[in-house]
């Protein structure tokens, strides 16, 4: 592990993440998340520190080889970017309150929200709030992090002492936004979702679980769900919506293109959101996208804050470089199939951003094009790169 100190405890817990995700015992990008934030608040916790710049090169080496073991979970690397935003802002806006350097305790009753510390680490230039005024106030967000970068460099930060309970409350805010992503996705369910309509889904994803069971609570629909060959988690969606008292029905992939004509709506789930608008989403999720386009039908995408990755898709045209054993597309008996043809079983196809057409989030509803402004207020600049 990559850092200067000798717990033992923290070391285990490193080294059993590390396994789990490249053995792949640990899947899913919010059980992923999860350990992930779990593990950077063990270890601001109980590493020692001369100051906070030490802080920064231990969190970002730790992610780096978290994001090594498997580069195919972004949702690793989110929360690592995450966790870093809070350590600069949080740093910039003690050395701002206290002044001259010196930290002034945060109440732990109180913890500031990100507007709060956007304004607290950023205060508004003088004057009337204006346009040019408001302009001003974005260009200067990166000059109180060179200052406190500039501090960081000294032989030791003296806030650092106080800033650590601050810290690992702002990253006990990570943990409870993931312990809550569910419900409050599915919150505004009942704004997409109307009675007597027929929604499309295809495999199981627990955030469009959420979100159908929540609007099936003001609202009576029909649910289509694909089984999703070769895994058929489909068949498992299904049973999970019918036992909940929601219309369900479910049907071969191959039929998707034509019940389209009777759909609705296409709800969709995402394992990772690009800053490009685009997303990787369970194999299967392009053909229904594609065939929602040819028949005009809206396509929704459920997802979580922490999904949002700025990555941008540069090489794959249909789906993520992410494979799953052929043998299970091709069956029994076949073997002479195989010897002349390339099979491939991806885990994840690719959706272009056009191809969708709104984000429901745990922090409201987004256009795909609105993706790289979200994941610019989400990450600092200097952590894009782990």
């Amino acid at each position: 592990m990559p850092t200067d100190t000798k717990d033992r405890a923290t070391q285990r817990q490193f080294e059993a993440l590390v396994s789990k995700l490249r053995r792949r015992q640990l899947v899913g990008a919010h059980a992923t998340a999860m350990q992930t934030v779990l593990l950077l608040r063990q270890v601001v916790s109980v590493h020692r520190m001369a100051n906070i710049q030490e802080l920064v090169h231990t969190v970002k080496s730790v992610g780096r080889e978290l994001v090594a073991a498997q580069p195919k979970e972004h949702s690793v690397g989110n929360i690592v970017r995450k966790v870093l935003r809070l350590i600069r802002e949080e740093h910039s806006a003690s050395n701002t309150i206290g002044g001259s350097g010196t930290a002034t305790p945060l109440p732990a009753s109180a913890p500031l929200t990100p507007l709060d510390r956007s304004f607290s680490a950023h205060p508004p230039p003088s004057g009337p709030l204006s346009l040019g005024n408001f302009v001003l106030l974005g260009h200067q967000r990166h000059q109180p992090h060179a200052r406190a970068e500039k501090h960081a460099h000294g032989s030791e930060d003296k806030t650092f002492i106080t800033l650590k309970p601050v810290l690992i409350q702002a990253i006990q805010e990570v943990i409870d936004e993931l312990e809550t992503v569910y419900e409050n996705v599915a919150k505004n369910a009942r704004d997409h979702i109307h009675t007597d309509e027929i929604i499309l889904t295809i495999g199981k994803s627990r955030t469009v679980e959420a979100f159908l069971k929540s609007a099936a609570r003001d609202r009576r629909f029909t649910a289509i769900v694909a089984e999703t060959a070769p895994s058929y988690s489909g068949r498992e969606m299904a049973k999970s919506l019918a036992a909940s008292g929601i219309t369900t029905v479910l049907v071969p992939d191959s039929s998707i293109y034509a019940l389209m004509t009777r759909v609705n709506k296409v709800i969709l789930g995402a394992h990772a959101v690009l800053a490009n608008g685009g997303m990787f989403a369970v194999a299967g999720s392009l053909m229904a996208a594609t065939a929602a386009q040819a028949h005009a039908t809206p396509v929704i995408v459920c997802t979580a804050q922490y999904k949002l990755t700025p990555l941008w898709n540069l090489y794959h045209e249909y789906g993520a470089l992410d494979f799953s054993d052929p043998a299970a597309v091709l069956g029994l008996g076949q073997d002479a199939i195989a010897d002349s043809v390339d099979v491939l079983n991806p885990y994840y196809d690719y959706v272009k951003p056009d191809l969708i057409d709104v984000l429901v989030t745990n922090y409201g509803d987004h256009s795909p094009s609105y993706v790289y402004r979200l994941v610019n207020e989400t990450y600092d600049d200097a952590d894009l790169e782990l």
